[in-house]
């Protein structure tokens, strides 16, 4: 009896054992292919300075890269950027091309702006499945010159933002723990306080202050049935009480150490009575790093290897035997790997109108050269300007990761030191951040057409809906024609789905246009709307008030001065764009019949143009109603219903109307004499009108069409700068006050990582920077500044 009892405990700690990793293995396959369905992508944004004024330009590079590997991407072809105010509106909107990773642009800043801090925010369409914590966002500084700045309102009250973070999520009664902290100011900088937790009885039972930027940990442990607050005393001796987190009664603690220089020692504790088994999952940006399972009474030990780690931030989570997440935190692992960018210009001090010769030399990890694409700006650093330009590498391997503002992260990956690593450590505590959640993971896969906003694959996406006129309740199964009135003519298909959107994929879609969007049955009166193709969340970062110093008014004259010098003299010089290469052939391709109406006799009426020289199109009545019928070539007979008839692409279904238009208008006239299939649709032939300018010529069509002016992806325009390369060019008279010296949004240096570039000084004097980002095919990412000096040359 004895053995038989040995035996069968053996076979249930066995089977137990196996339905636990079981169970194990089931959570790894389900976050591996959620991995594969959620494809992540970040973007980083080069603007040429942090400071403007109204009247200049701003010059913007973005790099595209996949969230994993940092590697250049090429899955989405538009990224929304846009500029917003202390208030979240937009001042400035703009969709840029996407392509092999990267994209640029130029944004003028109109007089209509007021001088204040804004932010420049970046996405595609796919990232606002996961929120605006995810979007690229940079602060930069506008003065309207032309604008009288008020002083900025000081508020005599004070509201820090005070948060706590327990390791790993929450504080179990009677379990020590590590409590992280972070108390910003109302421009989310971090101050210097004193601060203490107060027990229910006002007894202080921890203190605590910040190491760095005003974030910091300290060590507690929670008695059941007390509350707590917290009280913060910053240097002036004001004093700000904030409540303290809950503390549970049951639950789980975590715990992460360094065992050692090559291990991580992860210790979960728990009081739940239930507990049999923890799984411990780590993830380096949504990549398995390592997955295990350990028994639990009270306690349980993980130790994982560093090396099994990827390089940045890492995600730890803590799982219940039912696959239930309790605990999770961040761990930040220095990158192996780096991009160095060595600058070394032919001089340090320049005179005026002269030429600036800089050798640039990228070297990868391995010391040796690596091809790199470059973005580089050379500007005057004077007072207006600051040095807290965010640069790719650090904003790649930590901000993007983590969530909410990150005070000077270029900090934190300095060299290595006992001070910096424990500083990195508590901005993992107080800054965790998950492009998920784990319910999508562990349920089932959404399919793609139950996505909020799909990848743009092929160029914008414009988002419409269709809906009931009478309920105003949403329409599926609707089809609807979207128009691009103009040359070259183009036409879209859509049916909605069952929440009434209609989704547009418009290939070559550049510059303003008049778009109009009609239901593909004129007798559906239904209601069409377009849905904002920007996001409305709000951005994250926080804009202190515009505070410019008394000294700064004679640079911001000069400053000012300057940029009126260089629209006035140098304006139309400066506006060069370049035109993107598309099809300039129809929707529908080569027609069947084209006709140059000004070649043939011109006839007063609709009607005797078709019947006298367009032999693929018959006029006919029914019911005292025309009606075009074509022919169908390949069958020799004329289609019995109705084909599809445009204007400047633009449909038209009342042919009575039609014939009643003057044929003068018309320049030319194209004919599809055969069934023609575009999406989900289908034409009996097509007749397709043209006037001379593509502006419909007055035709009158339907009020009840949806008629909007919409930009399309922005024209590149060039940057221009003067040479002085010959001694007419040098001795012009034209004034040259460029502040803004050189900008080049993609610089490739050659397989050894070598390149030169060259420009031209301006008239202005002063110190300028040069500034470079930096990105190689495999995800490598660098930043290098130098700086140089302009004088002028006294004769």
């Amino acid at each position: 009896m004895r053995k038989l009892a040995l035996i069968f405990t053996f076979f249930a700690s066995f089977h137990a054992v196996a339905q636990r990793t079981d169970a194990l293995n089931s959570l790894v396959q389900q976050f591996e292919q959620y991995q594969k369905q959620a494809l992540q992508e970040k973007l980083f944004v080069h603007v040429d300075r942090p400071f403007y004024l109204t009247g200049e330009t701003m010059w913007f590079r973005i790099y595209y890269v996949d969230g994993s590997g940092h590697q250049p991407l090429d899955v989405s072809k538009v990224a929304y950027l846009e500029i917003l105010d202390k208030d979240q509106k937009p001042v400035s909107q703009v969709k840029v091309a996407l392509s092999a990773g990267k994209g640029d642009g130029a944004l003028f800043l109109p007089a209509s702006i007021n001088s204040g801090n804004y932010i420049v925010r970046a996405y595609t369409n796919w990232m606002k499945n996961v929120g605006a914590d995810y979007f690229f966002e940079k602060p930069i500084t506008i003065v309207n010159p032309f604008k009288k700045m008020g002083l900025p309102v000081l508020s005599k009250a004070v509201d820090y933002d005070v948060q706590f973070f327990p390791e790993g999520g929450n504080l179990v009664q009677g379990i020590a723990g590590n409590v992280a902290f972070r108390v910003t100011d109302a421009a989310g900088k971090g101050i210097t306080f004193r601060g203490a937790v107060i027990n229910a009885q006002n007894d202080t039972v921890a203190r605590f202050t910040p190491q760095r930027f005003g974030i910091g940990r300290f060590e507690f442990t929670p008695v059941s049935g007390t509350t707590y607050r917290a009280v913060i005393r910053d240097e002036s001796g004001r004093v700000t009480t904030r409540s303290f987190p809950a503390v549970h009664e049951r639950g789980y603690t975590m715990r992460l150490e360094e065992a050692s220089a090559s291990q991580l020692k992860i210790t979960v504790t728990t009081n739940a009575t239930d507990a049999s088994a923890v799984y411990l999952l780590a993830h380096t940006r949504q990549l398995i790093k390592a997955a295990e399972m350990r028994p639990i009474q009270q306690e349980a030990t993980f130790l994982i290897d560093k090396k099994a780690l990827g390089d940045g931030v890492s995600h730890l989570t803590v799982f219940t035997a039912d696959r239930k997440p309790v605990c999770e935190r961040l761990y930040f692992k220095r990158p192996a790997q780096s991009l160095t960018i060595g600058l070394k210009p032919d001089k340090t001090e320049y005179a005026t109108r002269t030429s600036v010769n800089i050798d640039v030399a990228v070297q990868a990890s391995a010391g040796k050269g690596s091809a790199a694409d470059l973005s580089v700006a050379v500007y005057r650093l004077d007072s207006l300007q600051s040095l807290r330009s965010a640069d790719i590498a650090s904003y790649l391997w930590m901000t993007s990761d983590l969530r909410g503002n990150v005070e000077s992260p270029a900090y934190y990956l300095q060299s290595e030191s006992v001070s910096v690593n424990q500083a990195i450590d508590n901005l993992m505590l107080t800054h965790g951040w998950r492009r998920f959640k784990w319910d999508d993971v562990l349920g089932q896969a959404k399919p793609m057409s139950a996505v909020a906003f799909v990848p743009e694959f092929n160029g914008p996406i414009l988002q419409a809906t269709v809906a009931d006129p009478t309920s105003g309740k949403p329409v599926a199964e609707a089809g609807a024609f979207l128009s691009m009135v103009g040359r070259p003519i183009r036409l879209f298909t859509s049916k909605s789905d069952a929440g009434g959107r209609l989704l547009f994929e418009m290939k070559d879609f550049y510059g303003a246009k008049n778009l109009i969007i009609q239901p593909a049955q004129p007798e559906n009166n239904y209601r069409l709307s377009i849905v904002n193709p920007f996001s409305e969340a709000p951005a994250i970062t926080p804009l202190p008030a515009l505070d410019v110093e008394p000294s700064a008014t004679g640079p911001l004259e000069n400053r000012s001065v300057a940029m009126q010098v260089q629209n006035t003299f140098w304006g139309e010089r400066s506006i060069r764009y370049r035109f993107p290469e598309v099809d300039s052939s129809a929707f529908y391709g080569k027609p069947t019949e084209s006709y140059l109406l000004d070649a043939y006799t011109r006839f007063p009426a609709m009607e005797e143009v078709l019947r006298e020289y367009v032999p693929g199109v018959a006029p006919r009545k029914r019911q005292g109603k025309f009606k075009l019928i074509v022919l169908n070539l390949p069958y020799r007979e004329f289609f019995e219903d109705p084909s599809l008839v445009l204007i400047d692409g633009v449909p038209v279904y009342d042919m009575d109307k039609l014939m009643e238009f003057s044929p003068l208008k018309i320049k030319q006239l194209d004919v599809v004499t055969n069934r023609y299939f575009l999406g989900p649709v289908m034409f009996n032939g097509i007749v397709s009108y043209g006037t001379y300018k593509g502006d419909l010529a007055g035709y009158p069509l339907d009020p009840q069409l949806l008629k909007v002016d919409l930009d399309g992806l922005q024209l590149q325009r060039e940057f221009y700068a003067p040479r002085y390369d010959t001694p007419r060019q040098l001795e012009t008279r034209l004034p040259d006050a460029r502040t803004l010296l050189y900008w080049n949004p993609s610089l490739t240096t050659d397989a050894q990582g070598n390149r030169k570039f060259d420009f031209f000084t301006s008239d202005q004097d002063g110190r300028y920077i040069v500034e470079v980002n930096g990105l190689t095919n495999t995800g490598q990412a660098g930043s290098q500044r130098i700086e140089f000096e302009v004088k002028q040359i006294v004769k």
